[in-house]
């Protein structure tokens, strides 16, 4: 139930149930490194390693919604044709990304290395579950993400119509 409402969510803010769809597709993504992460610290999983994957589902969604909405600005917005939008817009969303995910990476280490220590048996769970999940989220949504997208995201894009002038100037008319 709580899958089909965040789908929903994101369907009302990208206008486009595949543009949604593939956001969601980050989910999974996630998940491979918090599970990995979960199995190499001793394989148990409790409330507070499920609490990092609710974090994790955050960050991963957050960055597949950064990636799908600047590729409908440059569409929209600048005029970009939709190949290049994906690869211009690729390009400046990776620096947010990774410092994002560099900076949570940073902040959390600390806490991930204190385990055993009195007072981090709640912490400790939760930020394995992090940290894996959001490696293995930003490198996999910085490849994925582009890719399915210029197979299956070119319905759900709203481009405009480039009419080519004898002269060769562009021009941009609506449809």
């Amino acid at each position: 139930m709580a899958i089909a409402g965040i789908f929903l969510l994101l369907y009302i803010a990208l206008k486009s149930a595949r543009s949604a769809a593939l956001v969601m597709i980050n989910l999974p993504l996630a998940l491979i490194g918090g599970v990995v992460m979960v199995f190499l610290s001793g394989g148990t999983i409790s409330i507070a390693s499920l609490v990092g994957f609710v974090t994790l589902f955050g960050i991963a969604t957050r960055n597949g919604i950064m990636l799908i909405s600047h590729y409908s600005h440059l569409m929209t917005e600048e005029g970009v044709g939709f190949r290049d939008a994906i690869v211009q817009g690729s390009m400046e969303r990776l620096s947010p990304i990774l410092m994002t995910a560099l900076v949570t990476g940073v902040v959390l280490i600390p806490l991930a290395l204190g385990a055993g220590e009195p007072g981090k048996e709640i912490q400790q769970p939760m930020v394995v579950v992090i940290l894996g999940g959001i490696v293995t989220s930003t490198f996999l949504n910085m490849i994925v993400i582009p890719a399915l997208y210029l197979k299956y995201g070119r319905t759900g894009a709203r481009e405009p119509v480039h009419d080519y002038l004898p002269d060769r100037n562009l021009v941009v008319t609506a449809e």
